[in-house]
């Protein structure tokens, strides 16, 4: 089924890589999730997938049926159920994602800023906006270099 570039995008990510066999447990719990995810008792046009090994994407197509605050605190809780089962943390805006060659790694703020000033993240790197919210900004606004980025706002005092 084709979604509208329209559709809405909720993107968490991980704290540290998971496991493939994580992954496939977490694809089957988001499966299970999206095709009983409800607003009003409206079905959802959804789907979610998991990017990278570390980012979980829930995307509705409203173009059916819109999420409402309900079906929204519904997803949340449910991230919450995976961040316990598995041990990790989706809910940190300051671990921030960024390419190191073929690799996704992530850094907390302080970690970041320390590569930064050792020139390991420059303003080339490409980092993850994790705030796109739809499939056209996934696509085209989600990995994007350092300085096209938010993140050089946090750190426009150390980065020429």
């Amino acid at each position: 089924m084709e979604f509208s570039l329209r559709s809405r995008v909720w993107i968490y990510q991980a704290d540290r890589e998971l496991t493939a066999a994580e992954v496939q447990q977490i694809k089957v719990l988001l499966d299970s999730f999206t095709r009983s995810w409800t607003a009003h008792n409206n079905q959802l046009l959804a789907k979610a997938e998991v990017r990278y090994n570390r980012f979980l994407i829930l995307i509705v197509d409203e173009s059916q049926a819109g999420a409402s605050g309900c079906s929204i605190d519904k997803s949340v809780n449910f991230m919450k159920q995976i961040e316990q089962q598995f041990g990790i943390s989706l809910f940190d805006r300051f671990n921030l994602a960024y390419r190191e060659g073929d690799k996704v790694l992530s850094a907390s703020r302080h970690q970041f800023e320390e590569l930064i000033k050792q020139g390991k993240i420059g303003t080339d790197t490409i980092v993850f906006n994790n705030l796109a919210q739809n499939l056209t900004e996934l696509q085209h606004k989600w990995e994007v270099p350092f300085k096209d980025s938010w993140h050089i706002q946090l750190f426009s005092d150390l980065v020429a």
